[in-house]
This record gives structure tokens, sequence and C-alpha cells, in this order.
């Protein structure tokens, strides 16, 4: 189904947290905190 003026593009929506990447945590780290996360939901 075609629309008028209808775009899913949400490339303006930003996280303001992710604005400072340079101060993202080791990846490990996030990883690691996913995995006990997950570990605790079982």
């Amino acid at each position: 189904m075609q629309r008028d003026k209808v775009s899913l593009d949400i490339f303006w929506l930003k996280d303001e947290s992710l604005e400072d990447s340079e101060n993202l945590p080791d990846p490990n780290l996030i990883a690691q905190e996913i995995m006990e996360n997950l570990g605790d939901a079982l």
C-alpha cells in the first residue's frame, strides 16, 4: 500500500546518552553485564 508523506526514517531520533561516544565502557564490560543480566533473568 502506498501512502503520501509517510516515512519510517527516524534518523532524527537521538539518544542523548550516546552523544559522548568517547566515554563508552569497554565492549567486554558491556558483554559481561549482558551475560550477568541474562543469567539473572533465567
